[in-house]
């Protein structure tokens, strides 16, 4: 597949996936752990109609010394979750612009905020590889499992320094992989789970790091057990995809091999604009 085409079908993917949470008033995740899980906690409540529909496999925010008068930028801000508690932790005073490629997402957190009566964000439409946002402008950019579907994670990385101001941070929530089989490598279904397009620790460290920031560590693990990857695989994949005992042996190769990790850092104080 080519990029655009990895991302229709990633939109497709979520579209789909926001419908039935939608329907049946139960959200999910691309990572098969449930939001109280992967670091939130009373939130879900206070804003159930955006968790409901949250795909997270972390809470970028967790730890994050967000503060009233920041700006924060949501990479692929979904149904809008982390952008609702993100606009709590700004207050009046501050501003959340959430970025996605989806209207049926876009839509969503549109509502979801106004249901909230939050208003101090901002979505819109765009790639995370080209932010529709002004250069410097933001103090905080966050993501939550989302920069693993991209097919130019460089450019994510090079933009995260762009619109950062000199100083400002980042949090991100994203799966990883330092091994899988290249029958799971193959499988769409497997891509839009945020498995197939991850890449290894090591590998999203370098590329922060290519990108010009700073500081660059992982803060958070959530290591996935077998039978937690073998839900999120068996959860994805249609019957006629692989055999079970294929899939059992497959999740039992990988157990230990995929874990979803929050990135931390900065754009140094003094910097120039990235060229990439």
């Amino acid at each position: 597949m080519n990029e655009q085409e990895t991302r229709e079908m990633v939109s497709k993917a979520y579209t789909e996936a926001l419908k039935q949470s939608e329907t049946q008033g139960a959200g999910g995740d691309c990572c098969g752990t449930i939001a109280t899980h992967a670091g939130y906690g009373s939130e879900t409540e206070q804003f159930a109609a955006a968790a409901q529909s949250s795909f997270g496999c972390g809470n970028p925010l967790a730890f994050a010394q967000v503060k009233p008068g920041d700006v924060v930028v949501d990479l692929g801000s979904g149904a809008g979750f982390d952008l609702l508690i993100a606009a709590e932790q700004v207050g009046e005073t501050g501003r959340v612009i959430g970025v996605d490629m989806t209207d049926e997402m876009i839509e969503a957190a549109r509502k979801n905020a106004e249901r909230a009566g939050v208003t101090n964000v901002e979505v819109r439409k765009g790639l995370i590889e080209r932010l529709p946002v002004e250069d410097a402008s933001a103090d905080w950019v966050i993501s939550n499992c989302v920069i693993n579907l991209s097919p130019e994670k460089d450019r994510v990385f090079s933009d995260i320094y762009r619109v950062l101001k000199p100083g400002g941070r980042f949090s991100v929530s994203d799966m990883v992989a330092r091994y899988l089989p290249d029958w799971i490598r193959q499988q769409s279904l497997a891509y839009t789970a945020c498995i197939a397009g991850a890449i290894s620790e090591e590998e999203y460290l370098a590329g922060l790091d290519a990108a010009g920031l700073v500081d660059v560590e992982v803060r958070d693990k959530i290591v996935y057990s077998k039978a937690q990857l073998r839900a999120i695989v068996e959860g994805e994949l249609t019957a006629d995809s692989a055999p079970a005992d294929f899939i059992e042996s497959a999740c039992a190769q990988v157990e230990g091999e995929v874990w979803s990790a929050r990135f931390v850092g900065a754009r140094p104080q003094s910097s120039a604009a990235s060229s990439l």
